[in-house]
């Protein structure tokens, strides 16, 4: 099968408005635009990922992309996608891989549940007139104060305070650049939450930051050291992540450069493999152990996530989890993002954020055990609807990754795993990294959040609710949209209509 058949894209040239600027080759970094012997130029579709910089930056508008109209034959069963699997496979003999999130038609629930309103007997609060509390907290500051034999409070270690209960998720540097660490970084601090450093470490440019990073501690433990544990304002262990369950994490050696490399405290070119399980993780009071000892490390002043992927039993791990000594539970669901996934793994291993997530917090209040740990949600978190409906499923709060780098500029072309982002983000090529400006940056992620809280607050409003308090975990102001009667019982919600 010839090259152009299998291109999943078609580039459509117009000669006429074409100016032979060049800008197409320049701003390219996949080469897919050539100059030919004879000065004409060459089109490789089959290298086009469909990233649309050619086309936003064409001064003449002479470029169009579209879907491959020459190509193989599919239906219902062997659908394109199938097809085209196959033949990559078949060509390379290599396991497939995915960037972004799970792209399947499976459903999305959030988009199957709509939101109560308050009309007569419980009336609607107008948020332009009326004060609404958008703060929340996560962490300990449900527990119950204990002493020691001087009398003296233990510390327990101090709650997160979210201006907004939305903060932007783990994503190491290594798999975004510097620019969009900064970024994430700086807004941050600006909106009054925290973003994650994923699993590679902080630049030491970022420490400045601290008061608004959570670190996270992976298998790999790449980067972790005393000085980097009590940088940030919490840690958290990461057991596992929506896009790859079971999977470990894996850096090729040619990202690992320069500063990466120093940053993960590894050799330059070499590969940073986490492994899937951590090898000192084998129980619960094996987690508890780490959860003790993380909090020793830092003086019991910082509170401790642990994450994990929605998996089919959930439930009973979050019970175990609650009772380590971790302070918040991340849920991360089968839709969240990835710079790198087997694709097979993303698109079939896992279930979804909002069943996992009412799941678990039905558990932990039938035990009696919901006020020991906050819950934060995450897994393709879409806007401000998915958040509201998230918390009120039982969040605390969410994570956001791939929402944060579509307001950098990214256009999910999902090819962050070739490390070739033509919009600066999931790419160390340093001509690369520059075309994503940090101050325009932090502008477009500053006024994501407060649009999303704008609308929370309005639709907070239609609820006839006036603090995010109020919002968690209240089922009654959820119904079900085409759904069967055993999802409903799963998510705790009544159908539309009732």
């Amino acid at each position: 099968m010839n090259a152009r058949a299998r291109a999943e894209f078609e580039i459509l040239k117009d000669r006429e408005r074409c100016c032979d600027c060049g800008l197409c080759a320049k701003q390219c970094a996949n080469g897919v635009y050539s100059v030919t012997k004879e000065g004409g130029w060459r089109i490789a579709d089959e290298k086009c990922v469909n990233c649309q910089r050619c086309v936003e930056m064409c001064p003449t508008g002479a470029l169009k992309v579209i879907k491959n109209r020459n190509a193989p034959r599919s239906d219902g069963n062997w659908h394109l996608q199938a097809v085209r699997e196959i033949y990559k496979q078949a060509e390379t003999g290599g396991v497939l891989l995915s960037s972004m999130g799970n792209q399947s038609d499976m459903p999305a629930y959030f988009d199957r549940i709509a939101v109560n309103a308050s009309q007569v007997t419980n009336p609607p609060i107008d948020p332009l007139r009326e004060p609404m509390e958008t703060r929340v907290y996560l962490g300990a500051q449900n527990r119950e104060v204990k002493r020691d034999a001087n009398g003296q409070i233990k510390p327990e270690g101090g709650a997160l305070r979210l201006e907004v209960p939305v903060m932007f998720s783990a994503m190491s540097y290594g798999s975004i650049s510097y620019n969009a660490h900064a970024a994430l970084a700086r807004a941050a601090r600006e909106l009054g939450t925290y973003y994650n450093t994923g699993e590679g470490g902080l630049h030491r440019d970022f420490y400045e930051y601290g008061a608004n990073t959570i670190v996270q501690v992976a298998s790999g433990r790449f980067g972790v050291h005393k000085d980097y544990l009590n940088a940030g304002a919490a840690i958290e262990i990461k057991m596992g992540q929506g896009a790859k369950p079971g999977i470990g994490g894996h850096l090729p050696g040619e990202k690992t450069v320069g500063d990466i490399a120093l940053t993960r405290m590894i050799p330059p070119g070499s590969d940073a493999i986490s492994p899937a399980p951590h090898h000192d993780i084998y129980s619960i009071e094996d987690l508890r152990q780490l959860v003790d000892s993380l909090k020793e490390a830092t003086g019991h002043a910082k509170p401790v996530f642990v994450k994990v992927a929605a998996v089919h039993n959930i439930a009973a791990i979050a019970g175990g989890i609650a009772r380590s000594g971790a302070d918040v539970i991340v849920l991360d669901g089968w839709r969240g993002g990835t710079g790198a996934a087997p694709t097979r793994i993303r698109d079939n291993v896992g279930i979804p954020v909002e069943l996992a997530l009412a799941s678990v917090d039905s558990r932990l209040r039938a035990e009696g055990i919901r006020n020991r740990v906050s819950l934060v949600a995450g897994g393709s978190i879409r806007n401000s609807a998915d958040m509201v409906k998230a918390i009120a499923l039982g969040a605390d709060a969410v994570y956001i990754g791939t929402a944060a780098l579509i307001a950098l500029g990214c256009h999910v072309c999902r090819s962050c795993h070739g490390g070739k982002c033509n919009w600066g983000i999931a790419t160390q090529q340093p001509e690369l990294v520059a075309r994503l400006d940090v101050e325009e940056g932090v502008r477009r992620l500053v006024n994501l959040v407060t649009a999303w809280k704008h609308e929370m607050e309005e639709m907070m409003g239609g609820m006839g609710i006036n603090a995010i308090e109020a919002l968690r975990g209240n089922r009654l102001m959820l119904r079900g949209l085409g759904l069967s009667s055993r999802e409903l019982d799963i998510l705790g919600i009544m159908h539309a209509g009732e």
